[in-house]
């Protein structure tokens, strides 16, 4: 499962996620991730079962975490396949099939909402997540 994690500017100078990992012996594999002085943004994979122990050390040290379990919802009625996605969506969730047609694999998604504001014909929305 997917989860994004986010660090305020009073945690980003810590090793919060280090020392979760060390905690409790969970892995995280990072897909991306983004800090600076104002604050920490980390997209990453944990197993389903590791998810509560995880969440529990991230949030004990001041971070915010939501799974990402509501991926982009497309519209294929709508799109009309202009590729504008594609070029944009930096976990390659969108692809061209062999017969050109639009081929979208939600599960790579970690709804940073790129792709919807490309789309010309808003084909493109995220579901709310919890």
């Amino acid at each position: 499962m997917k989860i994004k994690i986010n660090i305020s500017s009073e945690t980003v100078v810590r090793p919060i996620l280090a020392e979760s990992i060390i905690e409790t012996g969970v892995l995280l594999n990072v897909s991306q991730a983004h800090f600076d002085r104002s604050h920490g943004e980390v997209v990453a994979d944990v197993l389903e079962e590791h998810y509560e122990k995880i969440y529990h050390a991230l949030t004990s040290r001041g971070a915010r975490v939501r799974r990402l379990d509501a991926p982009i919802e497309w519209d294929e009625d709508e799109c009309v396949e202009c590729g504008a996605c594609i070029s944009v969506c930096p976990t390659r969730v969108f692809s061209l099939d062999e017969d050109y047609s639009l081929k979208v694999d939600q599960a790579k998604c970690i709804q940073c909402g790129t792709c919807i504001e490309m789309c010309p014909h808003r084909a493109l929305t995220l579901l709310n997540n919890k």
